[in-house]
């Protein structure tokens, strides 16, 4: 029996859902995509740094003016994830009247980290209130799944983000058409104000639908809970001749293929289908606007070549169909490779297909615009300088 080390260790919280982290990625990414052009005017008059976060933000007093005139502060960012804390600590440089620009970024990774205080907001509020830090009442917070969306400047197009994690999956994109507006469910849309302008976003969370939650649900198992009297897991989409240990939150599970299994794609995608049924929103729109795909999207495609490992690329939302057909009819040979590789990628093919996306569709996987690294951890720290900024200047 083969253990499976890590691959797919997930600690979920109950309540820190990374929605509310995927808009800030798209404030970033439409940023460093147009460079804010037409939208700097007013709101950046603060002084002080400023920093938020999934369960924390912070910010502390600019050093002052540099020599030739252009303001250097700092802003501090943790990322109180499922797996941990990321701390990000970001250097700005800003000409008078102009955006700040990103001149260096400090990157650090702790485990377990915050998220182990989710059920315990107001002892992160102490230790960040006893920093020397410039902290506001909201200086502690879990965001919600509304929190999230995507910018864009005024007068130019728009772009679209898709997230796929581990335990949850994000789409957000601006509608343009009063049909997405109108016949989208309860929850789906959200407003964001972000320098004087107020947005109408789709921006919807699917908590339980990220990759290793899937998997998951795939075998047969219940989040949070062992296998009952430790029984085996027995899934379609892993290779007849497998068995081994997945962990996962913390629980190993037994797991193995099915026997017999003549057409091993065919059965996995008629099992991933009853999983997604009725689980995702389709909306027309998607097909006309132009989408970015991060994380495990990246990933998967990386892993088997569709894309360049280091500097990413672009693919057809098809090609995810042929590499999980190729994947799963070649599994049996590749035994001591990733046994779940049919299994993920079939499950992004059906659920690219689920959110609407036709076979054609282009999807863009990169790590860096503008060879600046993709993060929503940016986005997020312009996001609360811009409210400090309305904070202390209601007028603007």
């Amino acid at each position: 029996m083969r253990k499976i080390p890590n691959n797919g260790n997930l600690k979920m919280t109950k309540v820190a859902y990374p929605l509310g982290l995927f808009i800030c990625l798209f404030i970033y990414v439409a940023y460093i995509k147009w460079h804010w052009a037409s939208a700097t005017q007013a709101f950046f008059s603060i002084t002080e740094v400023a920093s938020g976060a999934r369960r924390g933000h912070q910010a502390h007093s600019a050093p002052g003016t540099a020599a030739h005139g252009h303001e250097v502060f700092y802003g501090i960012m943790f990322d109180a994830g499922s797996t941990g804390t990321r701390v990000h600590i970001f250097q700005f440089s800003r000409q008078p009247g102009e955006t700040p620009t990103l001149t260096h970024e400090t990157f650090k990774a702790l485990k377990p980290g915050l998220s182990a205080y989710a059920d315990d907001v107001e002892k992160v509020k102490e230790v960040f209130k006893a920093s020397p830090f410039l902290v506001g009442d909201d200086c502690v917070s879990i965001m919600n799944g509304t929190d999230e969306g995507s910018l864009k400047t005024p007068g130019r197009s728009s772009v679209g983000m898709l997230d796929l994690g581990g335990g949850s999956t994000q789409i957000t994109f601006l509608p343009r058409v009063e049909d997405t507006l109108q016949t989208s469910p309860p929850g789906y849309l959200t407003s964001l104000q972000m320098f004087n302008q107020t947005y109408k976003l789709y921006s919807y969370s699917y908590l339980g639908l990220g990759l290793m939650s899937a998997r998951l649900a795939i075998l047969g198992g219940i989040e949070g809970k062992p296998a009952e009297d430790g029984k085996e897991l027995v899934s379609p989409c892993l290779s007849p001749g497998f068995t081994g240990e997945w962990e996962h939150a913390e629980i190993t599970y037994r797991i193995s293929g099915q026997k017999a299994a003549v057409n091993l794609h065919e059965l996995c995608a008629s099992r991933v289908s009853e999983i997604l049924r009725n689980k995702v929103h389709r909306t027309e729109e998607v097909k006309d606007v132009d989408f970015y795909a991060f994380s495990y999207y990246y990933d998967l495609a990386a892993n088997v070549g569709l894309i360049d490992a280091e500097k990413g690329g672009s693919l057809v939302v098809g090609d995810f169909d042929i590499a999980a057909k190729y994947v799963c009819r070649t599994a049996e040979t590749r035994l001591q490779g990733n046994p779940f590789l049919c299994m993920d990628l079939t499950y992004i093919s059906l659920l690219l297909q689920e959110f609407g996306f036709p076979e054609n569709k282009v999807l863009k996987l990169t790590r860096k615009i503008n060879n600046v690294e993709t993060s929503w951890a940016l986005g997020a720290i312009f996001h609360y300088i811009d409210s400090l900024s309305r904070q202390k200047s209601p007028a603007l």
